[in-house]
């Protein structure tokens, strides 16, 4: 009779993705998914060819957890590029080791900066519309000039070096994006 399997391939994604949440990228081992797991390396590599395969679904898991963080985040402004700003600059502080996995590595399963924030609901897309809307001449450019600040500000959010409040980095924020605009 045929041994009865009790890790699911699930069930060892979801502990890479708690490793990779609490430890980074770096710490998403085999022997430490292991043992996160509750089973051998053998299961790991009965689903997986490689360690590689396990970080592309991680990437994917990731982003798609940013992307829901994005979707469930509180609107506060009309100003184009200020929520998605904010969102973005808060998620740095609270999820760390994921902000640093999806936005901080040239490994992201093959998509730029911009397809991840963009996601499949063109939240980028939307933002430029705006700002079109609301009278800017070259909207694209504004977004790259006002990402670059955000992701500035995001990472020193990273870091514990970002002490503004939510209210100073809204107003921030609208402050960069009328001054570039």
């Amino acid at each position: 009779m045929a041994r009865k399997e009790t890790i699911t391939k699930d069930a060892i994604l979801k502990a890479a993705f708690s490793l990779l949440q609490e430890e980074g990228i770096e710490q998403v081992t085999a022997r430490k998914l292991a043992a996160r797991a509750n089973c051998s390396t053998q299961p790991i590599f009965r689903f997986y060819k490689s360690m590689e395969e396990v970080t592309q679904e991680l990437c994917g898991m990731a982003c798609a957890f940013f992307q829901d963080y994005y979707r469930k985040f509180q609107r506060q402004t009309v100003t184009p590029f200020v929520n998605l700003g904010q969102a973005y600059i808060k998620f740095a502080g609270e999820h760390k080791e994921l902000f640093k996995f999806i936005f901080l590595t040239p490994e992201r399963g093959g998509m730029s900066m911009y397809d991840i924030l963009n996601g499949e609901s063109g939240n980028v897309s939307r933002e430029i519309q705006s700002a079109t809307a609301q009278g800017s001449r070259n909207a694209g450019e504004l977004f790259t000039r006002m990402w670059i600040f955000i992701h500035g500000a995001a990472c020193m959010s990273l870091t514990g070096d970002y002490d503004l409040s939510d209210s100073e980095t809204m107003q921030l924020l609208r402050d960069c994006y009328h001054s570039f605009r």
